[in-house]
């Protein structure tokens, strides 16, 4: 293999319970030379790599505390490899071209009996399958393959069995509620991955959030502690924003990170505003939303992007630009502004409303980058990266990072 063919990028898709909150998420390893393959292709080289990389960097930095399904073809079911795995966190997929062979059900059986989840993957029912479906926690169903219309009578024959159902290709909110009122548990799907789709207008500010925030200011404590807390929360930061622009210094300077936001706004004016949204907040929110953690996860990836690239990273004060651009990108759909209101209504700077507008500029590059990685457009992501310079062996490595800042802020 070349030494681009040992580079992976890592795709993180959600999967959600039945209240919207994220319940787990599958992870899809691709390599950068060859991730133009088919996805269902799981060849049995690609397979350990991604084994091998999940365990090199931690699967507990990737995942936080939720579990993280895998795809697994026959070779690596019935193989060793598996069993390097956390065994309370991973689900494994048996992937639709495994045949429930006496060989197979058995080795499910150790599977479970060690400590794994199983799961089938794009399943349709057949009577075959019985032994398997005493066995598996969960079965996929792939709307694509089964329409909505066809789904009852599926279920009507899975109902003897104990496992729970997960409905996959969600695309649209009318699906969403479908399979739910159907009684499936689980969904995923670009409805719930993809925000431009999104119907949550409006986010209020976590309880928890506030009051560690308030807990911080009463204590006089550091400022970039206090920074930490806000860059978790994308509406915190939307409403310091606001709040900065509200005060007669605003006007006569350009937002150029939070971190200069907070010390425009000075820590005593941020105090008495907290105390006051923590009375006009509620305690609905959770930072298990979707989109609080694809916002989360945006900013934190394209800061550690910035302290890789060759340019940005002899400016220290790139990584919070980066960081920036990546909470306000998402805010659109937060807040059912257009990107075009918020950057005026925030006195951004010139590099900022180019990158959140028009996608130019350095860090609109980056910012395109990260949107393709959430795409699963790996060979586009993979190409954009080596043309700025961004060392592809780091690329896993910089995904985890911001993995593990988003469940440090959880």
């Amino acid at each position: 293999m070349t030494e681009q063919d040992d580079s992976y990028i890592v795709g993180r898709q959600p999967i959600l319970d039945r209240h919207e909150q994220i319940y787990a998420y599958e992870l899809l390893f691709r390599a950068t030379a060859g991730g133009d393959a088919d996805v269902q292709d799981a060849s049995q080289a690609t397979a350990h790599v991604i084994l091998t990389t999940l365990s090199a960097f931690g699967i507990s930095d990737m995942l936080g505390e939720h579990k993280g399904f895998i795809n697994l073809d026959y070779e690596l079911l019935m193989g060793d490899t598996v069993e390097i795995l956390p065994r309370e966190q991973i689900v494994i997929e048996l992937l639709e071209t495994i045949e429930p062979t006496p060989e197979v059900v058995e080795r499910c059986r150790d599977l479970k009996e060690a400590g794994f989840s199983l799961a089938l993957d794009d399943h349709e029912y057949h009577p075959r399958f019985d032994e398997l479906y005493k066995i598996v926690d969960l079965v996929k169903v792939d709307l694509l393959l089964t329409p909505l219309e066809q789904l009852p009578a599926m279920m009507e024959r899975f109902k003897p069995y104990p496992f729970k159902l997960l409905a996959e290709k969600v695309e649209t909110r009318e699906a969403f509620e479908a399979c739910r009122d159907l009684g499936f548990d689980y969904f995923q799907g670009y409805y719930f991955a993809k925000p431009s789709i999104m119907q949550k207008k409006r986010m209020n500010e976590n309880m928890a959030t506030l009051l560690k925030l308030l807990r911080l200011l009463a204590d006089d404590t550091d400022l970039a502690e206090v920074e930490l807390t806000f860059r978790g929360s994308p509406s915190l930061t939307y409403k310091l924003l606001l709040l900065v622009n509200s005060v007669a210094f605003g006007a006569r300077q350009k937002i150029q990170s939070v971190r200069h936001a907070l010390s425009m706004a000075g820590i005593q004016q941020i105090k008495r505003w907290v105390q006051l949204v923590l009375f006009a907040a509620d305690d609905n929110d959770t930072v298990d939303s979707p989109l609080v953690d694809m916002a989360a996860v945006r900013a934190g990836f394209m800061e550690q992007l910035a302290r890789a690239h060759p340019t940005l990273r002899h400016d220290g004060e790139a990584p919070e630009r980066a960081y920036m651009t990546g909470i306000l990108s998402l805010l659109e759909r937060i807040f059912d502004l257009s990107i075009e209101e918020v950057s005026v209504s925030l006195n951004l700077s010139e590099e900022l409303i180019e990158a959140l507008v028009e996608r130019k500029g350095v860090y609109g590059r980056l910012l395109v980058v990260v949107e393709q990685i959430e795409e699963l457009e790996f060979p586009a992501a993979a190409r954009e990266l080596t043309d700025m310079g961004i060392c592809m062996d780091e690329m896993v490595d910089l995904q985890v990072r911001a993995y593990n800042w988003r469940k440090g802020i959880a």
